[in-house]
């Protein structure tokens, strides 16, 4: 079974699956994953300094990947779960439709081997 392909919406959501290409970010909401953290600490997670990290904060953000709560002086930034698990689909939808191939090249090549008597 394949699926049509949809066209692409306004919610951004392509950015944000873009925005996960980046080791660099992937390392930062992978530390973020478990709290709030600060930019510093980000930065050191993803190895970088922090003004090389304030731009990659600022595009999670912006693509709704992080959240930013300001408290006192610092800026601890936490994981957006629900916008995290809609990237997630994207790519759940992707590795569907290949394990979809897959099953019918298997099943197409049993079928014909047992036509020819060879399984």
């Amino acid at each position: 079974m394949t699926r049509d392909a949809e066209p692409l919406g306004d919610d951004g959501l392509d950015e944000a699956v873009k925005a996960m290409s980046h080791p660099g970010r992937r390392a930062m909401l992978r530390l973020a994953r478990d709290g709030e953290r600060t930019a510093t600490e980000l930065a050191d997670a993803a190895g970088l300094a922090p003004s090389a990290a304030s731009p990659h904060l600022k595009l999670l953000k912006e693509v709704g990947l992080m959240h930013v709560r300001v408290d006192a002086k610092r800026r601890l930034y936490s994981v957006d779960f629900e916008r995290l698990a809609q990237v997630r689909a994207v790519f759940d939808e992707l590795w569907a439709d290949q394990l979809d191939a897959l099953k019918h090249r298997a099943e197409s090549g049993t079928a014909s081997k047992r036509r020819r008597g060879t399984a």
